[in-house]
């Protein structure tokens, strides 16, 4: 049954089937034509109604425009992809860190922790607590990335632009810790199973059977008995991160890359991005690594506090235990989030982070 002009019209995207004006150029209802060469119009005639507009394959799609909700949803996806992957990735290192930072009489070195761990659960035994550690993080990342970009957005707005330029470092460090409060309500469950299972062998095997025995243990609650700990180990850590990841970036652009960011390669601009990330990850380490040292002890030792684990592990150590594998693991962790999270970025159409002057409120007028 033969469709009417209004019906086959519904079928098909108005751009489709949408007919030049009376006089007006048929190039000029096509959009002039792709890349610049105009294109013939199919007769009317031929379909017996209005004719046919169609887009070439070619033409670029619709890019996501800045600081609107698709925007934060994509940096929200990129957050979780080098967040959750990346932790993942260097599990065995997490474990052996956690475990020297435990019992140093046991695991007194970087080489030594390995071999009692290959000893005593086998090469299985180094991704322990592999899931609980994707999913944390990945939700951590989350909501680290995706509401860095808006609090920074937002905090640029209320300075205005040229207060936003002049103080944009304490806008970094603002709109990095504001997210981070949020990522760790997130993370926190999750990283006090992931410590339990990593640190006491035989209590669980992984997620599935460590969250209910810890509920059971501990309650609910004590699934949040570490979230001082990690916020004072992940604030600064995050602060540390984003700020001195892009004034890093910036000093690249501006002393070691003699062309501007925008004239760049894309891969040159991912380059600058993980070796900017790697270089925060160091400062990161170091900052926030007594807090981590904390956390590891409070998760493993039931009802412990804190002024048992600094009489345990004493003052010095807090600073030190297991620091240098932390900045190994840190260093290399912070360089690849940022690499894959620029790269997401670049997948789906926005620019990389970091290593250009104007602040988002300049750029909204």
């Amino acid at each position: 049954m033969a469709l009417s002009d209004s019906s086959r019209n519904a079928l098909l995207p108005g751009y489709l089937y949408a007919a030049p004006a009376a006089g007006a150029s048929p190039f000029a209802a096509a959009g002039g034509g792709v890349g610049g060469r105009a294109f013939a119009a199919p007769s009317a005639a031929v379909a017996g109604g209005p004719a046919v507009w169609a887009r070439a394959p070619s033409e670029p799609g619709r890019r996501i425009e800045m600081y609107t909700p698709a925007f934060y949803a994509a940096c929200t996806a990129g957050g979780i992809a080098s967040c959750g992957l990346t932790h993942m990735t260097v599990t065995p290192l997490d474990l052996v860190k956690c475990n020297m930072q435990i019992d140093p009489a046991k695991y007194k070195s970087i080489s030594s922790g390995f071999g009692v761990l290959l000893k005593e659960q086998g090469p299985k035994g180094f991704f322990r607590g592999w899931v609980p550690t994707l999913l944390g993080y990945s939700a951590q990342g989350a909501c680290k990335f995706g509401f860095y970009e808006f609090f920074k957005k937002y905090y640029s707005d209320i300075a205005g632009p040229e207060y936003a330029a002049k103080y944009k470092t304490l806008i970094y460090l603002a709109g990095s810790a504001s997210a981070e409060v949020i990522a760790d309500i997130a993370l926190c469950p999750m990283e006090a199973v992931k410590v339990r299972v990593q640190t006491q062998p035989g209590f669980a095997r992984g997620l599935s059977d460590g969250l209910p025995k810890f509920v059971k243990s501990e309650g609910y609650a004590g699934l949040y008995k570490g979230i001082v700990p990690l916020w004072g180990r992940q604030i600064p850590y995050t602060m540390m991160k984003f700020a001195s990841f892009e004034m890093v970036v910036e000093m690249i652009y501006k002393y070691a890359i003699p062309a501007p960011k925008s004239e760049c390669s894309k891969n040159l601009q991912l380059g600058v991005s993980f070796a900017g990330g790697y270089i925060a990850g160091v400062f990161c380490a170091i900052v926030s690594h007594p807090a981590d040292n904390l956390v590891s002890f409070l998760n493993n030792a039931k009802g412990a506090t804190v002024g048992d684990a600094v009489k345990k592990i004493g003052l010095v150590g807090l600073f030190t235990r297991g620091l240098p594998l932390r900045i190994v693991m840190i260093g290399t962790l912070t360089g690849a989030q940022w690499g894959i999270y620029d790269a997401f970025k670049v997948m789906v159409g926005l620019p990389t982070t970091g290593g250009v002057a104007p602040t988002p409120a300049a750029t909204k007028a």
